[in-house]
């Protein structure tokens, strides 16, 4: 099992990477965790605070060996509204169920669950089965910081 000794940011110096960690929205939320990539390489991530992998970041596990994170596909439920009013308060009410959301200017994709498909229809939204990486909000008592000095493994050489 290789440990992570560095992340490197999407927007770094670029390397080729040797495997490709693809991990749904969920899976990227991680502290302390044994991670296995596409081709097989065993990954050992052990950060000392829970952060956000981004697609695009490279991992490296030994010196040359690189790792790129990648966002899994998702089954997710695209909701649209007549307005932006509506789209709004549709917002509102996903919130207010404490459910991880992607917003969007004109629509909101949340994680398909029948009975929050219901209510939504219910409030007159428009609701569409679509496959694509998810990108939810963490909200505002998550940690979520990765471009600053202080963040883990990041200046590591």
């Amino acid at each position: 099992m290789n440990p992570i000794t560095a992340i490197h940011p999407p927007a770094g110096e670029r390397h080729q990477p040797v495997d490709f960690l693809v991990l749904a929205h969920d899976e990227r939320r991680v502290r302390r965790k044994v991670l296995r990539a596409r081709n097989g390489t065993k990954l050992l991530l052990d950060l000392p605070q829970t952060t956000t992998l981004e697609p695009g970041q490279l991992l490296e596990a030994a010196p040359g060996q690189f790792v790129e994170v990648i966002a899994a596909d998702e089954q997710l439920y695209e909701v649209r509204a007549r307005d932006a009013g509506h789209l709004l308060r549709l917002a509102w009410h996903i919130g207010n169920r404490h459910t991880p959301a992607q917003l969007e200017p004109d629509r909101i994709l949340i994680a398909r669950d029948h009975v929050l498909k219901t209510m939504l229809e219910g409030l007159g939204a428009r609701i569409v089965n679509v496959t694509e990486p998810f990108f939810a909000e963490h909200g505002a008592y998550h940690s979520h910081s990765h471009g600053d000095a202080g963040h883990a493994l990041l200046n590591r050489k």
